[in-house]
């Protein structure tokens, strides 16, 4: 599991030198009455993923389906559609997994699609394609371009054994185009929005195939969804709703910044920018998300994190490490004058490097939270996953908009339609 913390002096002793005790207390307050409401309506529905939901035997059948035929497999997604998967295999990068390579173009880039074809082989290759609407333009496009490539290739498999498609039911293009082509097609939950999916089979199906094991990421998401039902005053997501919005409202903070220092939570720090940026980002209001990885971004952005505007908030991320990792050896540290790191692991430089970072950042004034993950499992991670979904959400309803709606990037999707018909027509 993970805790959280705020360093040496108490979150209290914190909002009381910066005067915003009773604010923190109306706000939390609030967070809890929401978050009490949630429990009472069952939770949403992102959080009842089950680890022996309805959807798992259709998800293990395609999983293994994949494995056992096929050496890659591109899934195809944007946002939601790929952010959660790549979050969540993060972690499998060292591990043998089931011998399947995983490539995700969620960038709709020429010049990577050109290397990734050259890259692989056609007839070893199966392609996911995602979309909860079913008419994600650039997923689209990469699924013809991929089908193309597939049939001028030597495979003996039929083309549609080469696909599989995720998309809600109901007449939809990415739908169509599967039943006529005759693959297998799962089903995106209905009530369940894009960067929200990650736990269904959106995220798991990468999550199977790569070796991992969907039981435990969904196990781990509902051992948070237990202590939320239990205690929802302390959850973290409630207190980090609280104290968010209040350094919002009260002290102008206007940036949320997400360090792990722990490079398999990259890809994490991505989805997060999304699941965040889409959901509080409406009706002129909204924080906005800062990705970061440590220790290589105290070398790029702490610079400003420190000595710049007092506008963010920071969570960092932390995996115990102190005796992790190769030893440096004391003769070759001392012969160059680095007797601070003689004997020393990577783990333990990088844990004084996360300590300074803090004491650091607390010392400039800085809000700072640290989240402490105890290993890097699918439990803790789909806890994790689950406790920022509930953050968001609830922090939404504390700035008062609608978390799963995103209505003003459609514009830009309908001038890329006829900028296309413009050039083609």
């Amino acid at each position: 599991m993970f805790t959280y913390s705020f360093g040496q002096k108490t979150l209290e002793e914190q909002l009381e030198k910066l005067g915003i005790t009773e604010a923190y207390k109306h706000n939390l307050d609030t967070a809890t009455a929401y978050a009490e409401s949630l429990i009472g309506d069952g939770l949403p529905p992102f959080a009842q993923q089950a680890p022996d939901g309805a959807d798992m035997p259709a998800l293990t059948a395609a999983a293994d389906r994949i494995a056992a035929n096929f050496k890659d497999l591109i899934v195809l997604g944007t946002g939601g559609s790929s952010l959660g998967a790549q979050a969540a295999i993060a972690i499998a990068r060292y591990r043998n997994g089931r011998g399947v390579t995983l490539h995700m173009p969620d960038s709709l880039d020429p010049f990577e699609m050109d290397m990734l074809f050259s890259s692989i082989r056609p007839e070893e290759c199966h392609v996911v394609a995602i979309s909860k609407s079913g008419t994600t333009g650039e997923t689209l496009a990469q699924l013809l371009l991929c089908r193309d490539w597939i049939e001028r290739s030597a495979s003996v498999k039929a083309t549609h054994e080469h696909f599989t498609f995720i998309t809600e039911p109901g007449e939809r293009t990415l739908r169509s185009y599967g039943e006529l082509l005759g693959s297998d097609i799962l089903d995106h939950p209905t009530d369940v929005g894009g960067r929200f999916s990650v736990l269904t089979n959106v995220g798991m199906l990468p999550v199977a195939v790569a070796g991992l094991s969907v039981e435990k990421f969904r196990r781990g998401a509902q051992d948070v969804c237990t202590d939320f039902r239990a205690n929802p005053r302390t959850a973290a997501a409630v207190v980090g709703a609280a104290l968010m919005h209040t350094l919002n409202t009260e002290r102008n903070i206007t940036q949320t910044v997400i360090m792990p220092y722990i490079d398999s939570l990259r890809a994490f720090t991505r989805w997060h920018g999304q699941l965040w940026a889409e959901s509080v980002g409406k009706d002129g209001i909204g924080t906005t998300p800062i990705r970061a990885v440590g220790p290589v971004d105290q070398h790029s952005q702490l610079q400003l994190f420190l000595d710049g505007p007092n506008d963010k908030f920071f969570t960092i991320i932390t995996v115990p490490g102190f005796g992790k990792g190769p030893r440096i050896d004391p003769r070759a540290a001392k012969k160059y004058g680095l007797d601070y790191m003689a004997g020393r692991t990577i783990g333990d430089i990088v844990s004084c490097q996360t300590r300074a970072t803090q004491d650091t950042l607390r010392a400039k004034g800085r809000t700072v939270r640290e989240i402490t993950i105890d290993a890097l499992s699918e439990e803790n991670i789909g806890g994790l996953f689950l406790s920022y979904m509930l953050e968001t959400a609830i922090t939404a309803h504390l700035m008062g908009v609608d978390a799963y709606d995103q209505p003003a990037v459609e514009e830009g999707k309908i001038l890329t339609r006829k900028y296309l018909a413009e050039i083609t027509g």
